[in-house]
């Protein structure tokens, strides 16, 4: 796991405990963390040739076969990396993506996956073709053959998302109209929000009986999850359960479940969970109500 002070920002291993936690998550086994400081990225290796080539050496030697950035790098970047490693090189975006598609259970959340999936797959072609270089020099008005094939396959992507979009849209138009049938029964609803892993599962067990999966885990609940609750006084209330967010959520991923997140955000109350024992409780706080925002 590797992060980058940049620009003098303060950072220690103790910034990766939330990375460790998403590896562990992702089903991967942490070896070793990494904090470098620079005063801003390299273009070329984001870290630097001397730090590239130093990391490398060690993680030949620790048998290393996956390095996971805390933050955003470019195709570019991330592509040169593998080719001095040897090694696979992910980030935070793809990380958090790769352990949603692990956890999706229904139709839709299925459905919504893959489309943050493609979109950001449609952001890294140029790492996914590394024979690219042969542009430089193609025959006739096309090119070559590296340019030929990246718009070949930036147009399958791009059929893909289409046809996505219109199976998400059928899918959302049901959720309107289940959602419009319990706005009619004039039951309150209330939505479990907060960050991942802060006992909101926990909570809608002790709240519905409802047997949720309440594990110590980074998104084990993806899906939203509704019951029922009758109140002491006879009145009734729908509760729902749902997905927990993260520091610096994948943009692809919020737009990708804009429809859970916008049925969350028109509850009648939403009430906010919040783990107390975290050291980092108020920054998660903060976290939460940025993507509520968005």
């Amino acid at each position: 796991m590797l992060a980058v002070a940049l620009n003098g920002a303060r950072l220690d291993a103790d910034h990766l405990d939330e990375l460790d936690a998403l590896v562990r998550s992702a089903g991967l086994t942490p070896v070793t963390r990494e904090v470098l400081r620079r005063p801003r990225p390299d273009p070329a290796l984001f870290i630097g040739r001397g730090a590239a080539e130093r990391l490398g050496e060690k993680f030949r030697e620790q048998g290393i076969s996956l390095v996971v950035f805390d933050h955003p790098i470019s195709a570019v970047q991330q592509r040169n990396l593998e080719r001095l490693w040897n090694l696979r090189v992910s980030e935070r975006t793809e990380l958090i993506i790769d352990i949603f598609s692990q956890r999706a259970r229904s139709n839709e959340g299925k459905l919504q996956v893959e489309l943050a999936q493609l979109q950001h797959q449609s952001s890294r072609l140029v790492r996914m073709w590394s024979h690219l270089e042969r542009q430089r020099g193609g025959i006739g008005l096309r090119g070559g053959p590296g340019e030929t094939q990246l718009e070949l396959d930036r147009r399958i992507i791009e059929d893909k998302i289409r046809r996505l979009r219109v199976r998400l849209g059928k899918v959302e138009r049901q959720r309107r109209t289940r959602r419009r049938a319990r706005q009619r029964s004039g039951a309150l609803r209330v939505s479990l929000i907060g960050y991942t892993n802060a006992g909101k599962s926990t909570l809608f067990n002790r709240l519905t009986g409802a047997g949720a999966l309440a594990v110590d885990q980074l998104f084990a609940t993806l899906d939203p999850l509704t019951r029922r609750l009758r109140l002491d006084g006879g009145a009734e209330i729908v509760v729902s359960d749902t997905v927990g967010f993260i520091r610096d959520l994948p943009h692809g991923l919020v737009a990708a479940f804009r429809a859970t997140l916008e049925e969350t955000a028109e509850a009648d109350l939403l009430l906010h969970v919040v783990d107390a024992s975290s050291p980092d409780r108020d920054a998660q706080i903060a976290s939460v109500n940025a993507v509520l925002a968005e």
